[in-house]
């Protein structure tokens, strides 16, 4: 048994294709401009077993056929095992599998659910240890080592990483990012996802302080700027 936030029955932006995309409660991390804040809790949600879950999955397989099935969150990670469940029975029927995931589990619960996962979308929050610490609350260390391992598994890999002004949108941050990110063959793709206030309310709904009120979404000249950048490092930004 596990616990899910959501389900898009036919996302078309988090992995190759239309895609069944579930996300599931709970995350270790605490992102300044996290946009779905209501999956941090494993303990809220709708509960509910991996078998019904491919069972609903199947219900789209002719819409998801040649794209396939997305697990997201919060950080689906942290249902490790439920995870892997899934990603197991979506195998069974040849079914494409990703995990949306910002490494921020340690590979020591996690590592089955990596190893059936056709591909991972790792979301890097920042290159530097101490801006990640100040948007995430925690070490770049397990996003590091889930990253050295896709490389080890050749496990195909899209990198995510959000652009905030006054944190990440920032030159030298960004040239960090492309050092670390160039010596690595399993990345296929890199998306620069510009930041966005559409989870704001959220924050609101539940009471928590969302600091970054102030910050508007970067334009579209600088995301431009930044691909450009990142491009420079030989690296297939879209």
């Amino acid at each position: 048994m596990g616990r899910i936030h959501s389900v898009e029955s036919f996302g078309t932006l988090d992995g190759p294709g239309i895609r069944y995309v579930l996300f599931l409660q709970g995350c270790p991390l605490r992102c300044l401009y996290c946009h779905n804040p209501d999956s941090w809790c494993i303990k809220s949600g709708q509960e509910i077993g991996s078998v019904d879950v491919v069972k609903d999955i199947l219900r789209y397989k002719n819409f998801i056929k040649n794209g396939g099935v997305t697990l997201s969150g919060g950080e689906p990670l942290m249902q490790a095992d439920f995870a892997a469940s899934i990603l197991e029975g979506c195998k069974q029927h040849g079914l494409h599998t990703a995990v949306d995931t910002s490494g921020g589990v340690s590979l020591l619960i996690c590592r089955r659910a990596v190893e059936l996962a056709d591909m991972l979308l790792l979301d890097i929050k920042a290159a530097d240890d101490a801006l990640f610490r100040k948007i995430t609350g925690h070490s770049i260390n397990n996003t590091l080592e889930m990253l050295e391992a896709c490389e080890n598994m050749r496990k195909p890999i899209w990198i995510r990483h959000v652009l905030v002004p006054g944190l990440t949108m920032d030159d030298k941050q960004l040239k960090a990012l492309g050092e670390l990110l160039a010596h690595y063959s399993c990345i296929e793709r890199v998306e620069l996802l510009p930041f966005h206030k559409m989870g704001e309310f959220k924050w609101e709904q539940l009471g928590k302080p969302y600091t970054l009120g102030d910050t508007q979404p970067p334009e579209s000249e600088q995301v431009e700027h930044a691909r450009s950048l990142l491009r420079g490092f030989g690296l297939p930004v879209k």
